[in-house]
């Protein structure tokens, strides 16, 4: 069997196996796999064990158009690869229409629950910063707290500035002892304002912001990858084909037309 069979391959389990594997792929289905549910390397692909059967033919050409756009673009791997090279254009409604598939395709492109985590956590900075200015009408984040400054230099509470919780090495009486001071327990170890109190949760709150940002630009940068973009592209294809064209009008009509050229090479020989 090669690239120009004279009927198209199934998305079936058994048949894109036993295809791929006529074209010198090394196809492993009962591996942990590197990836979430699928993996490809070079001329392997995994499929871990763990993949849910419905899932099993979705990640299998996932993985296949990892393959393919390796060909188009042999540096995929490392770059991520580029939508000029796989449609031939870089405008900016194929990226839009592509993030749709993929939000349609996999939810977590969507981190909804860290969104719904950061605005939890926005709140409460919200939430610390009022009752800041009920005592400090002038605070502002962005400009130093001076009173604050000024009491929390002779505090021990200033190491929990920068954690939530740390371990500090005092020494009574000639002994050394170990103390936990956590952002919990201020009130009990501290005897300090209520302002300054709020003001080290409000700094907790902060960090934890910058993490989930932190997070869902990660997650971002990896979900619009040109490489990811095309391969859930793919799969979109096969979980429904209707949408896909509705929300993806100019990607799919320019993917069919690329496809009927022969220029997504032995992916042509599969149905879609």
């Amino acid at each position: 069997m090669d690239s120009c069979i004279l009927y198209k391959v199934r998305p079936e389990k058994k048949e894109l196996i036993k295809y791929f594997k006529s074209l010198g792929l090394s196809v492993n289905t009962c591996t942990k796999a590197r990836g979430h549910q699928g993996f490809f390397m070079k001329n392997r692909i995994d499929i871990s064990k763990n993949t849910p059967e419905n899932r099993v033919v979705p990640t299998l050409l996932h993985e296949f158009a990892h393959y393919i756009h390796s060909k188009i673009e042999p540096d995929m791997a490392k770059n991520g690869g580029t939508l000029k090279a796989l449609f031939q254009t870089d405008e900016k409604c194929f990226l839009e229409e592509l993030i749709k598939v993929t939000n349609f395709v996999d939810e977590n492109s969507l981190c909804i629950k860290l969104y719904e985590h950061k605005d939890r956590v926005k709140k409460k900075i919200n939430e610390y910063d009022k009752i800041i200015k009920l005592y400090y009408p002038g605070f502002q984040r962005s400009k130093k707290f001076r009173e604050f400054d000024k009491y929390i230099k002779k505090s021990k509470a200033r190491y929990l500035l920068k954690y939530d919780r740390v371990k500090v090495i005092e020494r009574v009486f000639f002994k050394r002892e170990v103390k936990i001071y956590t952002i919990d327990n201020l009130e009990k170890d501290f005897d300090m304002p209520e302002a300054f109190s709020a003001y080290i949760r409000l700094k907790s709150y902060t960090r934890k912001q910058a993490r989930i940002s932190a997070r869902i630009n990660k997650y971002k940068k990896y979900y619009e990858k040109p490489a990811e973009l095309f391969a859930r592209l793919v799969e979109g294809l096969y979980l429904d084909r209707e949408w896909i064209e509705a929300i993806a009008p100019n990607v799919v009509q320019k993917f069919y037309v690329f496809l009927d050229k022969g220029y997504f090479m032995e992916l042509k020989n599969i149905e879609l």
